[in-house]
């Protein structure tokens, strides 16, 4: 199974995300694939947010070796399954998905906990470090929900 998991600039959030997936699928004896990618192109190359770093370091995560790097088209081939964490970043994929674009295959992250919810991953970009632990604890919620479907084989 591959896992892209997506936010604007692939810097607090999708890290993160991709962070604690691969962590809890590893744990749960499932060879994932877990990557992660932003719409934009503001922080290609860069690692992830220092407070996105620490809040996954303190859960015993470390996603200091990530790398920003932006959605491309091709990706909807090469994912099986794309989280993207709120309806802007769902609109954005879509758009630049072009003639590529497959919607079995993208959904937003919170649908995971609440099937059709359409629910958003808050930004914690502009916040302090509270934000981040509540983003934290939210996608580490849906990752959960994933791993238990897929242990169902309700991938």
């Amino acid at each position: 199974m591959k896992i892209l998991m997506v936010c604007l600039g692939n810097i607090c959030r999708s890290p993160l995300a991709e962070g604690i997936l691969q962590h809890k699928a590893k744990a749960a004896g499932l060879l994932w694939e877990v990557d992660s990618a932003g719409t934009s192109n503001y922080h290609i190359g860069e690692p992830p947010h220092r407070l996105s770093q620490k809040v996954a370091l303190q859960h015993g995560i470390d996603i200091s070796h990530q790398k920003g790097r932006q959605f491309t088209a091709r990706d909807i081939q090469s994912f099986d399954k794309i989280f993207v964490m709120d309806t802007s970043n769902y609109a954005d994929v879509q758009r630049m998905a072009g003639k590529y674009w497959d919607a079995s295959k993208v959904d937003l992250l919170l649908n995971a906990i609440h099937p059709q919810s359409q629910q958003n991953v808050p930004d914690p970009w502009y916040g302090n470090e509270d934000g981040y632990h509540q983003v934290f604890n939210l996608i580490s919620e849906a990752c959960d929900c994933i791993i238990a479907k897929a242990q169902q084989g309700q991938h």
